[in-house]
């Protein structure tokens, strides 16, 4: 089993939940509520894997939270 981090949003137009593999172009999918989105994902890396290993243009690090005055 891999695990890979998502980046996960919602769009402020459609309402939709987007969540992307960070730096694997390819690798992002919507859905309506976190768990469809989580199963849509699920299916795009399953479906990408199928291609091979994943030809990754960045690392994700993590997330940092800056306070401005």
């Amino acid at each position: 089993m891999r695990t890979f981090n998502v980046i996960v949003e919602r769009d402020p137009d459609t309402s939709l939940f987007v969540g992307s593999v960070p730096g694997w172009p390819g690798a992002h999918s919507q859905g309506a509520t976190p768990d469809e989105l989580e199963t849509n994902l699920r299916e795009v890396i399953a479906m990408l894997l199928d291609e091979g290993d994943p030809k990754l243009e960045s690392e994700f690090v993590g997330l940092q939270t800056i306070s401005v005055a």
